[in-house]
């Protein structure tokens, strides 16, 4: 047999095997050679991407993939070329393609990455799809802190979990917020896609207290009282909810439309008005702002909808000197808030909190 035809004795091995489907992306890639050694190895995705790093062991025996996680739903060609003894070479070509996700998990991040935030806030991260595996997605999630704090996740559903502290955050705390979700199987086909990191600041300590039968507000910032304001809250029938809220967004002005809480057009109660200086505190629409219309009843009797009211010159005070994150305790009244109505994460006792009940 003339040499042009001889037969290599070089075999090849690869891992993932040919044609290999739903490969997981931190699979390990290896091209292994017997009766010879490597001269090379290229794997790219059939695409045409950039080739997979890696490196070769001693002898050229083995070639493996640099650590890190191959893209979802990809498919890969691997191309190898060894030698044996006798400088006999041999190719071999395989496929393999990676799992292919029914669905990606999209994260919502509250706070958003460079704010700062009041005392209060949560973190808080909001998926764009159920996840049937918590556990799996809570060992990517991290909150590290620039003092030592005590804190833990709890999950609100499958598709919402929370971090927050023992206590309300220290004033000047540094966090950041490390979601390493690329890679990560959160079960029945939604795969993480991509890592991704947030990082805030906690300012001054602003708790100000709300007493709903006395109709004042003490406003505090890192425990000193700044002002007492007298407002007016919710009357009978539309009572303002006792509880621990936090300040959701800021708003200079605001349409406050009757219909948006389930007051008809045409009712008795019914309005429409532009206000300013509007704070938002729970999703069902209760406000701090500013209500020259009732600055008569303000420090005397409860006439709004839910809303705490006070004059311009308070409003436009406290709006100025607030953020969302500032925490807000309302006490002396007779409705309780629903867990989920606003950032109510507070309402809930740390024994609770970690137990997820």
């Amino acid at each position: 047999m003339s040499a042009g035809l001889l037969r290599s004795a070089a075999q090849v091995s690869v891992a993932p095997g040919a044609d290999a489907v739903d490969v997981r992306p931190d699979a390990e890639v290896r091209v292994s050679a017997a009766n010879g050694h490597l001269r090379s190895v290229v794997v790219r995705s059939e695409t045409g991407g950039a080739e997979v790093a890696g490196t070769y062991s001693a002898g050229a025996l083995s070639w493996t993939a640099r650590p890190g996680l191959l893209p979802l739903g990809t498919s890969f060609v691997v191309e190898a070329q060894a030698v044996d003894a006798a400088g006999q070479g041999k190719v071999v070509r395989t496929r393999f393609r990676t799992v292919v996700p029914k669905q990606t998990l999209t994260p919502a991040v509250t706070p958003v990455d460079g704010q700062t935030v009041g005392v209060g806030m949560p973190v808080m991260i909001r998926f764009n799809a159920d996840v049937p595996d918590r556990a799996a997605v809570q060992r990517a999630l991290s909150v590290t802190t620039s003092r030592s704090i005590e804190g833990a996740w709890r999950w609100f559903g499958d598709r919402e979990v929370h971090w927050r502290p023992r206590e309300m955050w220290p004033p000047g705390t540094d966090v950041q917020v490390r979601l390493a979700l690329a890679g990560v199987d959160a079960g029945e086909g939604v795969w993480g896609a991509k890592d991704r990191v947030v990082r805030f600041r906690v300012g001054d300590a602003r708790v100000h207290t709300v007493d709903i039968s006395q109709h004042m507000m003490t406003v505090t910032r890192n425990g000193q009282v700044l002002r007492t304001i007298p407002i007016t809250t919710g009357k009978p029938g539309f009572a303002t909810r006792n509880g621990i809220k936090v300040i959701v967004s800021k708003e200079r002005y605001r349409v406050m439309d009757s219909t948006t809480v389930d007051i008809p057009e045409g009712s008795a109660e019914a309005y429409r008005l532009k206000v300013e200086y509007a704070m938002r505190l729970t999703w069902s629409g209760e406000f701090i702002h500013a209500a020259p219309w009732s600055v008569r009843h303000q420090g005397r009797t409860n006439v709004s909808h839910g809303c705490t009211g006070m004059s311009d010159g308070n409003a436009a005070w406290l709006y100025s000197i607030s953020r969302p994150g500032d925490v807000v305790r309302y006490v002396g009244g007779t409705r309780g808030l629903e867990s989920g109505n606003g950032y109510t994460d507070w309402n809930v006792g740390w024994d609770r909190w970690l137990a997820g009940a």
